[in-house]
């Protein structure tokens, strides 16, 4: 059965001096996970430009294959790592609030647009995207893509188990005092859901937000694999498909659904 490494990149800590500031941290959490045997990256969300942008959201916004999404693609075909990116994406005169999945070539494999935005500043800064399951493969293992808020409503989670998800990649910039998140809600997803998710959070303090950290792994049995602290960190842990099969196997609620009942 498949086993893929994976990393979760807990930073930066505030808003970045420049995007230069924020690619060069970024690619030395590449070259560790890399060093380290991980096949994938998870940063957070609005990875380069911090999340408090206020006003300078579309300003900071760039196209889905802009001059972040290109340094990045080098990063990954570098380190030979893929990695999941959190960006401001400007498509015409929309801004959405975006996460993109890139291969370890340096090509792009996925593109989401968060479907639920929190809070006054997400609701006026960008528009909420359409589709609410984005997937790809990586390695063997099937991949989806929700953003931070997304995961706190158990029918997104649930539409990607539905259609097969394995491994949720959930970008993030959750701050306090919501730490109960990553603590309770996350392996709370992975177990009724029977699949992994990674919730890679920001740390720090920007203007009035001091983010929680805690970045986690959680497996579909409940327990989590990988918990970072509430500073920077990096911390790697293997999904097991082996694992997940046998969760599935034991734990019959998918099976067991009585979709008819719950109109």
């Amino acid at each position: 059965m498949t086993v893929l490494r994976i990393a979760l990149y807990q930073g930066p800590g505030g808003v970045p001096e420049s995007r230069h500031a924020a690619l060069d941290a970024l690619e030395r959490a590449a070259a560790k996970a890399a060093a380290a045997g991980a096949a994938l990256l998870v940063t957070p969300e609005l990875s380069l430009t911090g999340y408090a942008l206020g006003e300078g959201v579309r300003a900071a916004a760039e196209p889905a294959d802009g001059p972040s999404a290109r340094a990045l693609s080098a990063v990954a075909a570098r380190h030979r790592i893929a990695l999941v990116h959190g960006y401001p994406e400007l498509d015409g005169d929309t801004v959405y609030n975006s996460a993109q999945l890139i291969g370890g070539d340096g090509t792009t494999l996925a593109n989401y647009r968060k479907t639920h935005l929190f809070g006054d500043f997400e609701k006026s800064a960008f528009a909420p995207g359409a589709e609410p399951v984005v997937q790809a493969e990586l390695s063997g293992v099937r991949l989806g893509l929700l953003i931070c808020y997304d995961v706190e409503f158990p029918e997104t989670v649930r539409a990607h188990a539905l259609a097969g998800t394995q491994l949720l990649l959930v970008p993030t910039a959750l701050m306090r005092p919501y730490e109960f998140v990553p603590q309770t809600l996350v392996p709370a997803r992975a177990w009724e859901n029977q699949l992994y998710l990674a919730y890679a959070n920001r740390y720090g303090t920007e203007g009035d937000l001091t983010f929680a950290g805690l970045s986690a792994l959680a497996a579909p049995d409940g327990t989590v694999r990988a918990r970072a602290g509430v500073g920077e960190d990096l911390v790697v842990a293997d999904v097991d498909l082996a694992l997940l099969s046998a969760v599935r196997a034991e734990n019959t609620q998918l099976v067991d659904r009585r979709p008819e009942l719950y109109r």
